[in-house]
């Protein structure tokens, strides 16, 4: 019961994705909050009012007056009675009009008047996600202090694959206990430095080495993380995914390996737990050239040092406190290699996967992991989205935390 004494406003809007609010009404009460339900007039088309008024066990606001005996519904209690306005899913329609003010319903005017936190779950369509103006009104939103929550790809409503998804009620309702209730989450008080993505280490001011790191798995990683409780710091390269905006990730950009190495030493002293899932190149040009190399014979060497080893370096400063977490990726020989690097790094735990697996590696949206702990143990899983993949590793660094 982590919500318990809490209240919620659910605010539900016209999209295919309202369904998923009944579902979502039954976790918050189980978490023990107490649930009010705004439904825009449209909703009502995809979801009844008597399901969510039997789910939520309050009658179900839409219009500003009850038809039948003009009692006003009034935005303004509801906006002080609520300790969050959730609205899940939430339209391109309503972001937009949140984003510029219009009021021209129930839900639109307690948004504009509530004095608690706002959080958006976004449902509808690739392009409609995509398009310029709506990703201009939910960066509006998330620079006045709304919490946008992710929209994650999969298949949609159209028949299409992409980004618009409504985050599962799962996962909302993580978000929600991280936000009201922070003490219950298991990882509260800790803070975890993940490093993500590739480096692109400079041959000259257009050219770099680098490798194919989407930055997938670290931005979930992260994500679970703070799900969990955990204040994280987010050394990322120029990876193509990010973790979505999060009260609890502190976002650190760099794109080389030095800068990289720079940010991770300088942070791991703040943290208890590290995971190091970024693909941090092993060799950099010596001596980048100031301008633009132009083509002259046939032929270009280019002489390469040795970057530093931030595992190594993290595992020579760690201290009895601290988990320090690996990532090993192989094409062969991949159990003994990774041990190998869990004993001369000075890890806790290594994540091993191999190239060779179908579905796992850089670019996916899966993965396919061994988790290998400094005690020999190993604990093998089957191929899961990343999501899913980084909510096992965060399951065993909780499990492998030194006792205080």
């Amino acid at each position: 019961m982590q919500l318990a004494g809490k209240h919620i406003v659910l605010g539900i809007t016209g999209s295919i994705a309202a369904y998923k609010a009944a579902h979502l009404v039954r976790l918050l009460k189980k978490e023990g909050a107490e649930v009010r339900v705004l439904m825009t007039p449209l909703a009502k088309q995809f979801i009844t009012p008597l399901t969510m008024a039997t789910l939520s066990g309050n009658p179900i606001l839409v219009e500003f007056f009850d038809p039948e005996n003009g009692q006003w519904n009034s935005h303004v209690s509801l906006g002080l009675w609520s300790d969050l306005l959730l609205i899940a899913p939430a339209t391109a329609n309503t972001i937009g009009k949140m984003a510029n003010g219009i009021a021209d319903n129930l839900l639109l005017t307690t948004y504009l008047s509530a004095k608690c936190p706002t959080m958006v779950a976004p449902a509808m369509d690739l392009d409609m996600f995509k398009h310029p103006a709506n990703q201009q009104n939910m960066q509006t939103l998330v620079s006045r202090g709304n919490i946008m929550l992710d929209a994650p790809a999969g298949e949609l409503a159209s028949g299409l694959s992409g980004k618009g998804r409504m985050l599962d009620p799962e996962e909302i309702v993580q978000h929600v206990v991280a936000l009201l209730a922070p003490s219950a989450q298991p990882l509260h008080g800790l803070t975890a430095l993940v490093t993500s993505g590739p480096t692109h280490e400079p041959i000259d001011p257009v050219r770099f080495i680098g490798n194919h790191s989407s930055g997938k798995m670290g931005a979930a990683l992260a994500n679970e993380l703070a799900n969990q409780g955990a204040r994280v710091i987010f050394v990322s390269g120029p990876a193509k995914v990010m973790p979505p905006p999060h009260p609890n990730i502190e976002l650190v950009k760099v794109q080389t390996a030095e800068q990289m190495h720079q940010a991770a030493t300088s942070r791991f002293g703040e943290a208890q737990i590290a995971v190091l899932a970024a693909a941090v190149a092993d060799f950099t040009p010596e001596n980048p050239a100031k301008q633009k190399i132009k083509r002259e014979g046939q032929q270009l060497q280019i002489s390469l040092k040795p970057t530093t080893d931030i595992a190594a370096a993290l595992g020579a400063q760690k201290r009895p406190n601290q988990l320090l977490v690996g990532f090993a990726l192989e094409t062969q020989n991949e159990e003994q290699n990774a041990l190998g690097k869990l004993s001369r790094k000075n890890l806790d735990l290594i994540v091993l996967n191999s190239m060779n697996d179908a579905g796992a590696g850089f670019g996916h949206d899966t993965n396919k992991i061994a988790i290998i702990a400094k005690d020999g143990s190993k604990t093998n899983f089957d191929l899961k989205s990343k999501a899913a993949v980084a909510h096992d590793i965060v399951s065993a660094i909780a499990k492998h935390l030194p006792k205080p």
